[in-house]
């Protein structure tokens, strides 16, 4: 029976400085165009000025990279200069709605923020997300159904209107402390769901080719107190409908052409030479493939970029250098 959940749909950096970060990702060799902002007047009659959260995305054909913030009030510095600022345009009756709604992506990112700043997003990919959410509640994980919206597509798509189609699951009780979780839209780790398939008639729009040869999103890397590992492992089962292989002291969920790895916070620093996790459950790495990994690394070399090499021959940028989660370079 085929599966529901297919590959990793995206992974989401949340950073304080969104310049900052897209100076970072222009150095590993990633091609980010300018983030977008929803923005309103603070009095009638003034510009319109950023309010909310902020993001941009590193594209590959069927998955990508986000780099996310908020937007605090009257701080444009965070936020780079060619930022573009989709002003709110709604009826009076459905304005306050948009602008809660929005405040809220914000109160969450700073959430996540306060923990630490680092990987919170973790999304998984689906030919079938109306089958996936049924598949999810016969299992017994709570989530919030199937949302469903819409934007405007990128030049030249074979639609002017994307279709973004997902679901967020919930964290079985509430959680307090180091973790994000409060129940609705999360679970300790961060944002997890799953999304429907990027359509590649719009994917195809967007900009793809990157200076360092990346190709795809491959891996996500997710450390676990070790006395946790078989729950959280139990937990992935549950979502993905995918049983794990051992690699090591790890478990590794198998996608179609890419993979989750729960790795025991006593395993991280031989996988990952000189990493710590900032917090325990936390998306301590992402993995992205590349054509060629000795181009890869000259790129990185000589726009001053630190790597080690893992025990598998992966280059990866540590995470201090990489505004809190490590960048893994991997041979296609």
């Amino acid at each position: 029976m085929p599966h529901d959940t297919t590959r990793l749909h995206h992974v989401g950096h949340i950073v304080e400085n969104l310049a900052e970060a897209s100076s970072l990702y222009g150095r590993l060799g990633f091609v980010v165009p300018p983030p977008s902002c929803p923005a309103m007047p603070r009095s009638e009659g003034a510009p319109p000025e950023p309010f909310g959260a902020a993001n941009t995305h590193a594209d590959f054909p069927d998955s990508f990279l986000e780099l996310a913030t908020c937007v605090k009030d009257g701080d444009t510095g965070r936020l780079p200069a060619d930022t573009r600022l989709v002003p709110l345009e709604a009826p009076a009756e459905v304005l306050p709605l948009l602008v809660e709604r929005i405040g809220e992506t914000s109160a969450n990112l700073a959430a996540c923020l306060d923990r630490f700043q680092g990987l919170h997003i973790l999304m998984f990919s689906s030919p079938a997300i109306d089958e996936a959410a049924v598949r999810l509640t016969e299992a017994g994980v709570r989530h919030g159904g199937v949302n469903t919206v819409r934007r405007a597509a990128p030049a030249g798509a074979n639609s002017p209107v994307e279709t973004i189609r997902y679901l967020e699951i919930d964290a079985q009780e509430p959680h307090s402390g180091t973790n994000v979780g409060t129940g609705a839209g999360t679970v300790p780790e961060g944002r997890v769901g799953i999304v429907a398939d990027l359509d590649p008639g719009i994917q195809s729009a967007r900009h793809l080719d990157h200076p360092n040869g990346a190709t795809g999103l491959a891996e996500a890397t997710l450390c676990v107190a070790d006395e946790d590992l078989a729950a959280t492992q139990h937990r992935y089962a549950a979502y993905l409908a995918r049983r794990p292989r051992q690699e090591g002291r790890a478990r590794i969920f198998d996608l179609d052409g890419a993979a989750l790895k729960l790795i025991p916070e006593s395993a991280l620093r031989a996988t990952l030479p000189g990493e710590e996790p900032p917090a325990l459950p936390a998306l301590v790495a992402y993995t992205v493939t590349v054509r060629d990994l000795p181009l890869a690394r000259d790129l990185l070399h000589r726009n001053g970029v630190p790597v080690r090499e893992t025990p598998t021959g992966d280059l990866f940028v540590p995470a201090k250098e990489a505004l809190g989660t490590a960048v893994v370079f991997r041979a296609g």
